[in-house]
């Protein structure tokens, strides 16, 4: 039965046996429209079915391999000799007639021979089956496959086989072993098997002493391997047929009943063996065997005459498994030097080290994340710093500004209008009696005059109070209450408690200019008819409260402006290190509270922090427009 795939710029077919041989496909990727591939047909014979590990490895990378290579377009035939099955050589001949009777007249540019039956039959038939054709063998030894005479068709690689090796690497595990128990089939290829591993052992002999189990059903060689003495170890060759002629899966069936019977560890000869029950040992590579038979088909498929290819020897490798390694309680630290060991457990580190590893990346990024921010804070820090210093500036020169106002007001303006009213005077003083209207106009003169120069008087001293200067403090906060009582009609309570005599320059112009500012809010905005201001000395810090009785305002109110009076407030108590707060409500008035030190920071202009117990940070809830 043939079985045809296809596809577009690739083909690819796989023939089956008579027992029914599983189908592998493998089809090549597009090749561009630009390439051509050259059409390529390649026959598989296998010595076992696909089912045993081993043929379908081999096979699969074969397959794998050339069906990668876009320069051509494969189309594969796998057949089977199932030598493993037939205990007759009559059986043996008529499965090979079958596939000579079916390939015969096929064009087929390679033949790729997959153990030591197909190599003895291609090299019986070589004058007659194909005889064109190129033959890359692989999968057996020279032993196994009985010594062939090579035509100048055939070019391969040859299986090594050293099972000391593998028994010197059980003591090196194990150092007190002194037994090996030998498990091997019945068919013809068990037997095959057995005498190559007896010739090995005898080329190189080791220090042990063997036992054969070759000649028992199943169920003995179970129970023999339950009851296994002590410093003992099993070597498994193959087991394709028991003694009573029941047939089993060699890798995939006997070996995991072996393995599980057995009271010893178990090593083994095969790659496709490792992870299936056997501890290990210096193991024939079938997957290497695979590559090297898929490299020689694609110099056959280049052009390259089979005679001009070297055989060549296929390596075996040391191959564990760390489960069975566990198992037995093997130390891995005793392999052979450059063991590779499968199924090995992650240790902790590695079952971590992506999490640690995302967890440190994590931690990189947070940090550079804090590292970013805390420069930017550093540089909002210095911004805010310099805008505290240039509002300290611009509240210098605004009460220098003042101050030179209040200078000229009082030296200049006030004396020219002094004079201006003694000139008015006397100029009246001539006046005839008999112009009555014109001394009214006079006097009217010499009022509006006199009026102006205590208007000028009361301007000079709002801008710069001479009683801050010469009484202090308390004097010049009285001296505003009251003046602010007999201007505006509103009644200003003053009151002192414990405060110092003197009291630093700077903290008392500060304070004098918010309750300059406070009282003219209450003017202004709060229509009270009472106020209250109070400054006492609390520890270490002078305590400002301007308190009055009128409408007051919804502090919470974000939507109402903030007035430039405000803002000179609390600037002022920034740069002097205090803290200032105002508390309102409607209809319930408002109070204004500031605490300063009473000698001011030297650091207020640069830094938040405040003297005494004052805090830094002159937020508070603030009003709307003032």
């Amino acid at each position: 039965m043939a079985v045809g795939i296809a596809r577009p710029s690739c083909t690819s077919a796989v023939r089956g046996s008579r027992s029914g041989l599983l189908l592998l496909c493998l089809l090549v990727p597009l090749a561009s429209a630009s390439q051509n591939p050259f059409r390529k047909t390649v026959l598989i014979i296998n010595d076992a079915g696909l089912a045993h590990p081993a043929s379908a490895l081999v096979t699969e990378r074969v397959m794998s391999s050339l069906t990668a290579d876009l320069r051509y377009q494969a189309e594969f035939y796998v057949e089977s000799l199932d030598s493993t099955l037939f205990s007759d050589e009559d059986s043996q001949k008529e499965s090979e007639a079958e596939l000579v009777q079916q390939y015969g007249d096929r064009k087929i540019d390679v033949i790729v021979a997959v153990g030591p039956e197909p190599v003895r039959f291609l090299s019986r038939v070589s004058e007659t089956f194909l005889p064109g054709t190129p033959v890359v063998f692989c999968g057996s030894t020279l032993v196994q496959a009985g010594g062939p005479k090579l035509t100048s068709r055939f070019t391969g690689t040859w299986i090594t086989f050293d099972l000391a090796k593998t028994l010197e690497a059980a003591m090196r595990l194990s150092p007190g072993i002194r037994n090996v128990v030998v498990v091997s089939g019945n068919s013809p290829f068990d037997k095959a098997n057995l005498n190559l591993t007896k010739s090995s052992l005898a080329a190189h002999p080791v220090p042990l002493e063997f036992t054969y189990l070759t000649d028992l059903d199943m169920t003995s060689l179970l129970e023999r391997l339950r009851k296994l003495p002590e410093h003992t170890v099993v070597l498994y060759i193959s087991f394709f047929r028991d003694a009573s002629g029941n047939q089993f899966v060699n890798a995939t069936t006997a070996l995991p009943l072996v393995s599980t019977a057995a009271s010893a560890p178990v090593f083994g000869v095969s790659d496709t063996y490792v992870g299936r029950g056997v501890v290990g040992g210096y193991v024939v590579s079938f997957a290497e065997q695979g590559k090297i038979a898929s490299e020689l088909v694609s110099q056959v498929f280049a052009g390259k005459n089979p005679a001009d290819i070297r055989i060549v020897a296929g390596p075996s490798l040391y191959l564990f498994d760390w489960k069975q390694l566990k198992r037995w309680n093997l130390s891995a630290s005793r392999l052979p030097a450059g063991s590779v060991v499968l199924n090995r457990e992650p240790t902790p580190w590695q079952r971590a080290k992506w999490i640690v590893l995302s967890g440190l990346a994590i931690i990189l990024g947070l940090t550079a994340l804090v590292g970013y921010l805390l420069h930017k804070q550093k540089q909002v820090k210095a911004a805010r710093n310099e805008q505290m210093r240039l509002s300290g500036l611009l509240i210098n020169a605004h009460d220098e500004e003042r101050s030179r106002l209040a200078g000229e007001i009082h030296d200049d303006f006030s004396q020219r209008l002094a004079v201006l009213s003694l000139g008015l005077e006397t100029v009246a003083e001539g006046i005839p009696e008999s112009l009555p209207e014109t001394h009214r106009q006079m006097r009217e003169l010499m009022e509006s005059a006199s009026e102006l120069g205590a208007d000028l008087h009361s301007l000079s001293h709002r801008l710069h109070s001479t009683i801050l200067e010469r009484l202090g403090l308390a004097a010049g906060v009285a001296s505003l209450c009251k003046e602010t009582s007999a201007l505006n009609g509103t009644q200003v309570a003053f009151s002192q408690r414990d405060l110092p005599r003197s009291v630093s320059p700077e903290i008392a112009l500060c304070l004098f200019r918010i309750v300059q500012e406070g009282l003219r809010n209450v003017q202004k905005h709060s229509g009270a008819a009472h106020a209250q201001v109070r400054i006492e000395k609390v520890d270490d810090t002078l305590h400002l409260s301007i308190a009055d009785d009128g409408v007051g305002f919804d502090v919470e109110d974000s939507s109402r402006p903030q007035g430039l009076g405000l803002w000179s407030m609390r600037r002022r108590v920034r740069l002097a290190g205090g803290r200032y707060e105002i508390c309102s409500k409607r209809q319930e008035g408002t109070r204004i509270e500031v605490w300063t030190p009473i000698k001011p920071d030297s650091d207020a202009g640069r830094t938040d922090s405040v003297a005494g117990s004052a805090p830094a940070t002159a937020t508070a809830s603030e009003p709307g427009v003032i």
